[in-house]
């Protein structure tokens, strides 16, 4: 029986229990990259994203909570690293490159997932289509294989004497034999012979690149994959050591040292998953947001005195970026 005492401060205390806002659950999000958690330019990709949640209205440590997991390369890792996000139960789940989107949906079909830098998500399995995905993941595209086609062309047309280029690719991802066959495809009407080198062990990028080089008229493509992004100091010296004329797929390669760069802007597919992340998060599901290709390219160039070549004028025109 409760007194008239309890009864009266608990009818004070009503409206106050009446008109109290419920407590709005943290949201978790996890992030699986390939790339180290040292490196500068991957920092700044999830910067972005941090960046573009927090204009959205998700905190991180208020409003969302974000694991980061970073594999350094290594597909022990990234496969541990996985399970590990998945076991702490997140509302969603970004995914950087194919191997990170393939392994999570390999374990859940129930998490969201929002991978970027894939270049064929409908070939590797990812979604249905690009316009439906149909399943638990959606995102956005590293770029058109296409695209691969225009290193070449813009490797020749800055040196035109080219009659030997290295495709420096990774021979175990999708991507890296999509990228090849694209250059393939171009490389007789330039008059182009190419060589594939497997990017694997630092002293593998060596031994390949030293094994190709013969004279002035080679040159280097670096197809794009993490472990070239990881090895890429190492890659840019030994082009520079061998005097060899490169084109690389972001412009953090020209930043770093490297000749040329073609390829979509680095940090955009970061920010437009944060996009996607806040609309999943208020209840939409990835089955019904189409995958994005990119829809702008840079062309950076670094002026290549050293290697005794004239920039055309036509490539500076076309350029976003000359670093001196």
């Amino acid at each position: 029986m409760i007194r008239r005492r309890e009864f009266v401060a608990l009818a004070a205390a009503y409206p106050l229990l009446a008109n109290a806002q419920p407590v709005e659950r943290v949201r978790r999000l996890g992030v699986l990259t390939s790339s180290s958690m040292h490196d500068a330019a991957s920092q700044l990709r999830l910067n972005a994203l941090q960046h573009t949640l927090q204009q959205l209205g998700w905190i991180e440590g208020s409003k969302l909570m974000i694991d980061r997991r970073w594999s350094d390369g290594s597909s022990d890792k990234l496969r541990a690293f996985a399970a590990e996000l998945l076991a702490l139960s997140p509302d969603a789940i970004i995914a950087n490159g194919s191997a990170a989107a393939t392994l999570l949906l390999q374990a859940t079909r129930a998490v969201p997932i929002v991978f970027t830098d894939v270049p064929d998500p409908v070939g590797a399995g990812l979604v249905q289509s690009l316009a439906r995905p149909g399943g638990n993941a959606t995102g956005f595209m590293l770029f058109e294989y296409g695209t691969s086609g225009k290193w070449l062309e813009l490797l020749k047309q800055l040196s035109p004497s080219l009659t030997r280029v290295a495709v420096l690719r990774d021979p175990t991802m999708i991507a890296g034999v999509g990228q090849f066959a694209a250059i393939q495809s171009v490389a007789p009407q330039l008059s182009v012979e190419l060589r594939p080198v497997d990017v694997r062990e630092a002293h593998e990028i060596e031994r390949g690149i030293a094994t190709f080089v013969r004279g002035p008229n080679d040159g280097l493509i670096v197809a794009s994959s993490p472990l070239a992004a990881l090895h890429r100091d190492l890659i840019i010296g030994l082009a520079e050591r061998h005097r060899l004329p490169a084109i690389y797929s972001f412009r953090y390669y020209v930043a770093s040292g490297g000749l040329m760069s073609y390829g979509p802007e680095p940090n955009d597919p970061f920010r437009h998953a944060a996009h996607y992340v806040d609309r999943i998060l208020k209840g939409e599901k990835p089955a019904e947001l189409p995958v994005q290709a990119p829809t702008k390219y840079e062309l950076n160039l670094k002026t290549a005195k050293a290697l005794g070549l004239e920039v055309p004028p036509t490539l500076l025109a076309r350029a976003d970026e000359v670093i001196e």
